[in-house]
């Protein structure tokens, strides 16, 4: 099948270039184009190179490589490094084409190396406005750049879409994909489907109205626009699809944005001619509050397949109907022809944050099966016939603390899945972790607040796991397995326990390998049919995103773009700091027989100096500087001021707590993404704050963890 349609490419491509007449020049253009689109619906005709996000359109992240496998691989040695300019979260996949590597760090960075070497050939800094960051869920990382006909494609975290030129780095174009006047952000990697830049947003906690959008390649004009939830109805609806999703709607929700972002997973299938994007979370996150409790809130939580040509919308499937916990569908989303029950099947499968693998019809959006792969307390089951979940009693009332698993963090996160064709294993980073949710307590909490979470409700995350009646259940009570699943028999096959959270994305190979970081900052081989480990090297740093894999001059690298940060170096620091992992931005690059050393680096400091001053404030101001900081500050300084990536605030000196009121109020460190929070604190709630961080502080002084060697933090058994 795949050879037919590369035949009727190829073709196409050979009869515009034969063609005579007065339209011989638009038509060798024509065809120009298309062989370009041609390349990379064939990428896996290139194993040398990886010209997709996911290497090939179906997202499989599994290379035909077999130059380093299971028999050699414990001789594999870094090759070469290249150390990033910025040191904020990292979770880009690198792009490899014709012996070039192209690679993103935070911020939106663009490099440009030698893929055999690592040399610098160019950079690129879109120069965001650093302030802009405070709009950001979950730090200002970038998923990675597209590539299309001598171009390369980034979003920054400020909403702008840019063209460069993929041999100099020049700014060819660029383009506002967003309302400034809103909080949106870009965190993902684009896409290019028959010369259309695909990019979608983030920015759902803080309230705004998700689409994804698809610009012209030459020339960044937008082509169409496909919005994911529906708007004001007294403006009108964009089109019959959106306005019959706000039938499942009630109430206002157009003034809490709505939520709906697509700020991830996108896969395309040239044959069917059919792109499909997963859909985030509402805004606020409580149905209650957003629609008054009714209506599945189409398209949130959603898969969605649409023509790429003009957006038009062709089906869905939602996976967590009128979500109230966060449950995006935007995790990874990957194409495979699988056999079930005798019968060869057009398959899109997801492992969404609500802990059900789904294996679907991509034709038609069909639901095929469904199973939990981590522990689920919200709902039974999936209802084959109807395709929906089956709650448990009491999980959407939130009148008393309910805790729900997953959490909020869902049962996998945006670190991708792979893929191996041979065995026909998927293989998830999975986490186990859970979420206490209640009504809100403050009455400002019922009405939105721009520039601020919108949740509706108080949730606490990384609660213990509790048993729960009805609980289903697939595996022991573990925190973050990488997880070898059957999708035809929808259960685990084999499984790895990491000891921590924050594991990163997949890469399987024909050699038998599947690759991946773990928490505590080694990039592991295993046997990709037994989980046996094979080889490991330590990072000097974390890595949640995907490693990759090419060949130069007949030899194969396997390479990673490292740097710990995202949402658990932001947030759950806590639970991870202990193993060193601060951030040290970098690509890392292997091949066999590689001999280049890692630079020494000194081990962090992560102890706790002794406060600046005693603690002057009574209880009460203390719990107003405690929940105004979990309002305002957490989302970057971290869950009780404990930060992987941002400066540790307990650990602030004298200068900064006399400038304390500047900074907060003033916006003295804008420039460095410190935004002024003029609008949302007054000067008496700053100085809660303050004395909140003294009060911490002294009690990690107090504490003093101890903080084990490297070579203890060393994961050595899974």
């Amino acid at each position: 099948m795949i050879l037919s349609i590369k035949n009727l490419i190829i073709l196409t491509a050979i009869a515009g270039l034969v063609s005579c007449g007065n339209e011989n020049a638009t038509q060798s253009d024509e065809s120009m184009i298309d062989a370009e689109a041609a390349r990379l619906t064939l990428a896996t005709d290139e194993p040398e190179n990886w010209l997709n996000h996911g290497r090939t359109y179906d997202e499989q992240r599994h290379s035909p490589l077999t130059q380093i496998n299971t028999d050699n691989v414990s001789d594999l040695g870094l090759e070469w490094s290249f150390d990033m300019y910025t040191a904020r979260g990292v979770e880009a996949t690198p792009l490899v084409v014709d012996g070039v590597m192209y690679v993103t760090s935070s911020w939106a960075v663009v490099y440009a190396l030698d893929a055999k070497t690592g040399q610098l050939i160019w950079d690129f800094d879109p120069e965001t406005d650093r302030a802009w960051g405070v709009n950001a869920c979950c730090d200002v990382v970038n998923r990675g750049v597209a590539y299309y006909d001598g171009k390369i494609y980034v979003g920054t975290i400020d909403g702008y879409l840019i063209a460069l030129d993929a041999s100099s780095g020049e700014k060819l174009w660029d383009t506002l994909t967003i309302d400034k006047t809103k909080p949106y952000t870009i965190t993902g990697a684009p896409r290019v489907v028959k010369g259309k830049v695909l990019i979608g947003n983030g920015g759902a906690e803080y309230g705004v109205r998700g689409y994804i959008s698809a610009y012209d390649a030459d020339t960044g004009d937008m082509a169409w626009r496909f919005y994911t939830v529906p708007g004001d109805p007294a403006d009108g609806f964009e089109n019959e699809t959106i306005k019959k999703a706000a039938e499942t709607w009630n109430g206002e929700w157009w003034k809490w944005g709505g939520g709906g972002t697509v700020w991830d997973s996108m896969a395309y299938d040239a044959e069917l001619d059919l792109l499909y994007f997963g859909v985030g979370n509402g805004s606020p996150w409580n149905h209650m509050i957003r629609s008054n409790g009714e209506g599945d809130n189409l398209f949130l939580s959603s898969i969605v397949a649409v023509r790429p040509d003009t957006g038009d919308y062709v089906w869905h499937y939602q996976t967590t109907p009128g979500d109230s916990w966060d449950y995006t569908a935007t995790q990874h989303i990957m194409l495979a022809d699988i056999e079930i029950e005798g019968v060869l099947r057009k398959t899109l499968m997801q492992a969404p944050k609500n802990g059900f693998f789904y294996v679907l019809d991509r034709a038609n959006g069909e639901l095929i099966s469904a199973n939990n792969f981590v522990d689920v307390t919200w709902a039974s089951h999936i209802d084959l016939e109807t395709g929906r979940p089956v709650e448990l009693p009491g999980v959407r009332d939130f009148s008393e603390r309910v805790r729900i698993e997953p959490g909020p963090p869902g049962g996998h996160g945006w670190p991708s899945m792979s893929f191996d064709p041979e065995s026909g294993l998927v293989f998830i980073p999975a986490q186990k972790l859970t979420g206490s949710f209640l009504e809100p307590q403050d009455p400002a909490d019922l009405e939105y607040r721009a520039g601020l979470w919108n949740t509706g409700t108080n949730f606490v995350p990384d609660s213990l796991p509790v048993e729960s009646e009805g609980a289903t259940s697939n595996r022991s009570n573990q925190i973050s397995p990488l997880l070898a699943w059957d999708p035809v028999k929808q259960e685990a096959v084999w499984q790895v326990v990491h000891k921590d959270y924050g594991a990163g994305g997949m890469l399987t190979t024909a050699g038998g390998l599947l690759i991946q970081a773990d928490p505590q900052g080694n990039l592991i081989a295993y046997n990709s049919r037994s989980g046996e480990k094979l080889w490991p090297h330590w990072l000097q740093t974390g890595a949640g995103a995907a490693p990759m894999t090419y060949s130069v001059g007949g030899e194969q690298y396997i390479a990673i773009a490292a740097g710990w940060g995202s949402a658990f170096g932001v947030n759950s620091a806590r639970s991870t700091k202990h193993y060193g992992l601060v951030n040290r931005s970098r690509v890392l690059v292997y091949k066999l027989a590689g001999n280049a050393e890692l630079p020494e680096v000194e081990e962090p400091f992560l102890g706790f100096n002794a406060p600046v001053e005693t603690v002057s404030a009574d209880i009460e101001t203390l719990e107003e500087g405690m929940a105004l900081y979990h309002r305002v500050c957490q989302v970057c300084h971290g869950n009780r001021a404990v930060s992987a990536l941002i400066p540790d605030l307990r650990n602030s000196d004298q200068n900064v707590h006399e400038i304390w009121q500047d900074i907060v109020i003033g916006g003295a460190l804008s420039a460095n993404g410190m935004a002024s929070f003029e609008d949302h604190v007054t000067a008496e709630g700053a100085e809660a704050i303050r004395q909140y961080i003294l009060y911490e502080a002294t009690i990690a002084y107090k504490d003093q963890l101890e903080i084990p060697n490297r070579s203890d933090s060393v994961n050595t058994e899974n």
